[in-house]
């Protein structure tokens, strides 16, 4: 199966500062900024392209229940995930399964750009939060603007 860095997901304690810096320093494009109160996710999200390359930065909105905001507790603010785009998501599921690698299953979900995504068992990826996404419902660009 076919798998590409999506994008990389990064905790940051406040967004406006965070967009700022990689707006004005990195040059970026703030493509996208919205909330999510979903269980699971309870985050605010910008979504920042650089050069073709797309960062989210996200930062809790629920300091009590947010994943987010336990990360950054846990670890301090920085690099939270890396994304992998996968040609099908179900069959990529398949083949982790086949080589044994957990995913979390109740972070199955579909998010207000379409894409489909899963992050595997951290305890199965030498800690790192990895993502595998696809996006079934769209030609290869991530985002349609």
């Amino acid at each position: 199966m076919n798998k590409k860095i999506d994008h990389i997901g990064i905790a940051v304690r406040d967004l406006n500062n965070s967009i700022d810096f990689y707006l004005n320093v990195l040059g970026g494009k703030l493509i996208d900024r919205y909330r999510s109160e979903a269980i699971g996710v309870e985050s605010e999200i910008a979504i920042i392209e650089i050069n073709g390359e797309r960062i989210e930065l996200l930062a809790p909105t629920n300091n009590t229940t947010s994943p987010i905001a336990r990360f950054i507790k846990q670890k301090g603010k920085g690099v939270h995930h890396i994304a992998y785009r996968v040609d099908d998501l179900d069959k990529a599921l398949i083949e982790l399964k086949q080589q044994g690698i957990r995913v979390l299953e109740n972070s199955l979900r579909i998010n207000k750009h379409g894409r489909r995504l899963i992050y595997l068992n951290p305890a199965d990826t030498e800690g790192t939060i990895i993502e595998y996404c696809d996006y079934p419902n769209q030609a290869d660009s991530p985002i349609p603007f």
